[in-house]
């Protein structure tokens, strides 16, 4: 994610799928893919963006409608390219950019800039983001909803295990010294609050490579033909993440759920959590406690992977119709657009503009939290991301899990996942 994005609470941002229907035929029908779960917040507010752009274009109608996660997103919408009837447009992951270009399933966006408006509204988006949408000299997706994964902190609960609560840990070292001072037992030593939470499931990988990057490790090659699961940084970072509940007992044991972790934040279960900022909203809304958000602590450096979703063309739609959903994907993604869904998401603004619009200088000044994404950005590194996508990133998440339940040492569960992966990409080179 982004990635990921909102799940707890009513907003299961972390992927669904809407397919913003088919138009009556007049300029263009545009048939719409949306991750999002049903209900919540944010199909309200794809529901507002698609009526203000019918408003705005009577030729063209967009009906978003709701399931699923990210994953049988990207299966849905193969499925549908290999039948024949692919949606025009979807929101995707930026990590099925390889995947969706080996199935001959989208087109450049470079053939849609014509004017000097187009060539800077694409210039405009931040590079970070960018590495994850073009490749080969092309530009396959147009990121929408953006993320990296930040430090969310209970304030009160720093206070009361004698920490500074304005001061967030800056380093490995501090993040596992404050979670034995924030871990608290019962006197028959069942834990009652854990003291940093890093989930497990959904998304394994994607947080994992936050740990690799502050590691100084590197998952991926930029062609997404070859991975470096087994080296010695992968090894430390999975080492650390392992220890933190097997040898220091501050993390719960085992899988830890990524869809209820910001519910055992809410409920004072654990005084850190590494989420996405696509939680922010949620957070903001459903914490009962002052609460910090902060980068992720470092390690050899500072960083977090860029997560979420982009806009892709479907290769198969009509000309008309790629053209209408051009317009539509360059509309949402204007400044204000693009600021005002940050604002109500948590999700990072996809341009330098939308940070330069009214409305989010003085969302940032009223919670200077909402910046911390952004900032973040500059430490960020491209998502994991490899042709067979799936395939690739399954071997890494058996790899992770098995490390974390106990039943691989992290140097084995490492060894494990580089060989599947090898076996699956040495046809790519």
């Amino acid at each position: 994610m982004d990635r990921r994005e909102f799940l707890g609470g009513s907003a299961a941002l972390a992927g669904a799928t809407a397919f913003p229907a088919i138009a009556r035929a007049q300029d263009a029908e545009l048939s719409f893919f949306y991750p999002v779960a049903v209900g919540g917040p944010i199909t309200k507010l794809i529901d507002a963006y698609a009526a203000g752009f019918e408003k705005e274009n009577p030729s063209i109608k967009l009906k978003p409608i709701y399931a699923g996660t990210y994953q049988e997103t990207i299966v849905k919408a193969l499925t549908a390219h290999k039948s024949g009837t692919p949606p025009v447009t979807s929101v995707l992951l930026s990590t099925d950019m390889f995947t969706l270009i080996d199935e001959e399933a989208i087109v450049p966006f470079d053939d849609f800039i014509k004017t000097e408006d187009d060539k800077k509204w694409l210039a405009g988006f931040y590079p970070g983001f960018m590495e994850n949408s073009q490749t080969g000299g092309k530009t396959w997706g147009i990121p929408f909803q953006r993320s990296t994964i930040v430090l969310y902190w209970n304030k009160e609960l720093f206070k009361e295990a004698g920490l500074d609560p304005e001061k967030p840990p800056q380093t490995w070292a501090e993040h596992l010294a404050f979670a034995q001072k924030l871990t608290k037992r019962d006197a028959s030593g069942n834990v009652t609050q854990w003291g940093t939470q890093i989930p497990s499931s959904g998304f394994p990988y994607w947080l994992f490579q936050a740990l690799t990057t502050e590691a100084d490790a590197i998952l991926m090659n930029p062609t997404g033909d070859t991975t470096y699961y087994d080296k010695p940084g992968v090894v430390e970072a999975l080492q650390y993440w392992v220890d933190l509940a097997q040898t220091y007992k501050v993390h719960p044991p085992g899988i830890v759920d990524w869809g209820t972790t910001p519910k055992d934040f809410f409920e004072k279960k654990v005084a850190m959590i590494w989420t996405t900022t696509g939680n922010l909203t949620n957070v903001r809304t459903n914490a009962k406690f002052p609460f910090g958000v902060a980068m992720l602590p470092a390690n050899k450096r500072r960083g977090s992977p860029t997560g979420g979703g982009n806009f892709y063309i479907s290769k198969k739609a009509t000309p008309a119709q790629q053209q209408a959903a051009f317009k539509f994907i360059k509309w949402i993604t204007q400044p204000e657009r693009a600021a005002q869904w940050s604002i109500d998401t948590g999700y990072v603004g996809v341009s330098k503009a939308a940070y330069e619009t009214e409305a989010m200088k003085k969302y940032v000044a009223e919670f200077p939290p909402a910046a911390v994404a952004r900032d973040q950005l500059e430490f960020a590194v491209a998502e994991l991301s490899t042709h067979e996508n799936q395939r690739v990133t399954k071997a890494l998440n058996d790899g992770l899990q098995a490390a974390l339940t106990g039943t691989k040492t992290p140097q084995k569960a490492m060894e494990d996942a580089q060989a599947e992966a090898e076996r699956i990409l040495k046809a790519y080179r």
